[in-house]
């Protein structure tokens, strides 16, 4: 989906009077949206998408200090520390391109890394005016698992479809790179189940959480990507 000119309009008409620095976080379950959601927001922002996991997978291969660590619990079957993650997320937080704010997904996952993220926030921005948004994709189970099941994916490229909801102009094939998609082993009914279970009980209270705080916001993902784009933006722009 290619953003429209009345929609970049609209962000150019609030940004003039709106100079505090932006920090978006989104919340929601596998398969919601959020992943194309932000790379569009991204663009339309113009900041910064930090995705956690491609940012952990770069400091592994860039073999800095922090990555090789990180490798070392990887490669043992075990989670890299809650600690070390929220080094590398500081890190990334801290670099030029992120002093007017960022998008940051993939992270927190947790009660505990959202204090975390807190205390990486506030040594950054110090007297820094922050327009801090959680923003909660919130969608039917029955339709997330009906995403996950149709869900392919390009191994080349990594752009993901969906059968039925975001299908290839040719059956089968990337739109952008012309390689043949794949299902993934864990995209079936019963892992989707499994980790809609893990979702709500480790990630779902961070909803309370920023509720309480006063900064979530709420949106219904259900619909085509134009449609939830337009919700974002509202709430985005409020």
């Amino acid at each position: 989906m290619s953003i429209s000119t009345e929609s970049k309009k609209t962000y150019i008409n609030v940004e003039k009077s709106d100079v505090m620095k932006k920090e978006l976080i989104f919340l929601g379950p596998p398969a919601c949206g959020k992943g194309t959601q932000t790379a569009m927001l991204a663009e339309y922002l113009g900041l910064p998408h930090v995705d956690t996991g491609s940012l952990l997978r770069a400091e592994i291969k860039k073999e800095t200090p922090n990555g090789k660590v990180a490798k070392s619990y990887i490669d043992k079957g075990n989670l890299v520390p809650v600690e070390l993650v929220a080094s590398i997320i500081k890190d990334r937080l801290s670099e030029d391109d992120c002093k007017d704010g960022y998008i940051l997904d993939g992270y927190p996952r947790s009660v505990e890394q959202a204090d975390m993220l807190d205390v990486i926030n506030s040594d950054i921005n110090g007297a820094t005016k922050v327009d801090f948004k959680a923003i909660y994709f919130d969608l039917n189970q029955d339709i997330l698992i009906s995403r996950i099941v149709n869900r392919r994916s390009c191994p080349n490229c990594g752009e993901i479809y969906n059968i039925k909801f975001k299908p290839t102009k040719v059956e089968g094939i990337c739109d952008k790179c012309g390689t043949a998609l794949v299902q993934r082993k864990d995209d079936n009914e019963e892992i989707a189940k499994a980790r809609f279970e893990t979702y709500f009980h480790e990630t779902a209270p961070l909803i309370d959480y920023y509720k309480n705080k006063g900064v979530l916001k709420t949106i219904d993902a259900e619909g085509s990507i134009e449609q939830v784009w337009e919700r974002l933006l509202a709430v985005i722009n409020e």
